[in-house]
């Protein structure tokens, strides 16, 4: 029996225009992390962006307003990216092996910096003077990591895993009130003293990995930067109890 000519739902098949303009701006972004590796975030412009592109400054405007939206742009970019490249790490590792989830995931943060020093500098680097990251554009992807560790420990906690260190003290009100909102904002399970224990994880975690990426340490404090920071894992992941 004869089938009836296909044809393609609008909702599913974008038009030439729409498609030219997601193309435009993949290019704009591939631009601007260029310029972003040459000349750093301080000194990124949409005129150097557009000479790259071929087009006049005027034509990008209908793309990007302006030098701050462009900014956000990368920093989500870069976010997502990070985000992804560090879920896939910690994947890989088995689903009961909690300590070895945190290694990966540390891994993954330290891998993907390494690889994009420009890019990692402009989430955690000095602030652009001048710009402010819009919240409802970057919280999200920005917390990533940490909703990936609190899932880690929240999982070993409920399964008995977690070891408990020597507490150095009760935590305050105050704290207890900070956890307690953290909790409802993650939508997570987990005691106030893990919950402190993975922020400072956390911080520690990213603040090694800065000290490398940087060159925060000296060109010859430490000659095998890779397995100090297998030492730091293994550090943070027994503070934590994993």
């Amino acid at each position: 029996m004869p089938q009836p000519p296909h044809t393609d739902s609008p909702a599913r098949r974008a038009t030439p225009r729409e498609r030219a303009r997601v193309q435009t701006m993949a290019d704009i972004v591939r631009i601007g992390r260029m310029e972003l590796a040459q000349h750093g975030a301080a000194a990124l412009s949409l005129r150097a962006v557009a000479r790259e592109l071929g087009v006049v400054s005027s034509a990008l405007y209908r793309y990007i307003p302006s030098r701050d939206a462009l900014l956000t742009l990368l920093i989500e970019d870069a976010y997502a990216e990070m985000g992804a490249a560090v879920a896939e790490a910690e994947a890989a590792a088995a689903r009961t092996d909690y300590r070895g989830r945190f290694g990966a995931t540390a891994r993954g943060v330290r891998d993907w910096a390494l690889r994009e020093p420009a890019r990692y500098g402009l989430l955690y680097g000095s602030p652009v003077p001048g710009y402010a990251a819009p919240a409802e554009r970057t919280t999200e992807p920005g917390t990533r990591v940490i909703r990936q560790l609190v899932a880690i420990v929240t999982e070993a906690e409920a399964a008995g895993a977690v070891t408990t260190p020597a507490a150095p003290g009760p935590l305050s009100p105050a704290l207890r009130a900070d956890a307690a909102a953290i909790r409802a904002e993650l939508d997570v399970a987990v005691s106030d003293e893990l919950l402190t224990r993975a922020v400072l994880a956390w911080v520690a975690l990213f603040g090694a990995v800065s000290f490398e990426v940087f060159g925060q340490y000296g060109e010859e404090t430490f000659a095998a930067p890779a397995e100090l920071f297998e030492h730091q894992v293994s550090m943070l992941a027994s503070l934590i109890g994993l």
